[in-house]
């Protein structure tokens, strides 16, 4: 048994419609009733593509392509349950209607312009501003990379 204590990797995605986010309504603790993106913890043996498909069809009911990564966010007190790190993939929906499941109490379809007057879990607002950003320019970010928390 190892000493090393590590964090704790997942996976999230980020899909649109048009102009809309789709978020979910968290249904457990962390930030329960707040707003989240798609996403939740890679199992062991499992690729973060995998999980990001597994996860989105579990928490969305919907198969998804990921097609870019936005970033990786490991910031050690990103999530109040430890030291969380998530790698954020954008999506593209591929089949299926988006609707709760698993962890998710619920799904909404949000502008992505009016984000910023919604309850928010995690850092979900700073990678949202982040994906704006990346819409234009393709970068890609990471936890500490200078930037300004705009929608």
């Amino acid at each position: 048994m190892s000493d090393h204590r590590n964090p704790i990797p997942t996976v999230d995605v980020i899909l649109e419609k048009g102009a809309d986010i789709l978020l979910i309504k968290r249904r457990n603790e962390p930030f329960k009733d707040y707003l989240a993106l798609p996403g939740g913890f890679v199992h062991e043996g499992e690729k973060v593509e995998e999980a990001i498909k597994r996860e989105a069809r579990e928490e969305t009911s919907i198969e998804i392509d990921p097609t870019d990564i936005l970033g990786v966010y490991s910031d050690p007190k990103r999530d109040p349950r430890g030291h969380i790190l998530t790698i954020v993939f954008v999506g593209l929906i591929q089949e299926g209607q988006a609707k709760a499941g698993d962890d998710s109490k619920d799904v909404e379809w949000i502008p992505l312009d009016e984000v910023r007057e919604k309850k928010i879990a995690f850092d979900h607002m700073t990678i949202l501003s982040d994906y704006k950003k990346w819409k234009d320019s393709r970068d890609t970010f990471w936890s500490s990379k200078p930037r300004s928390n705009r929608i």
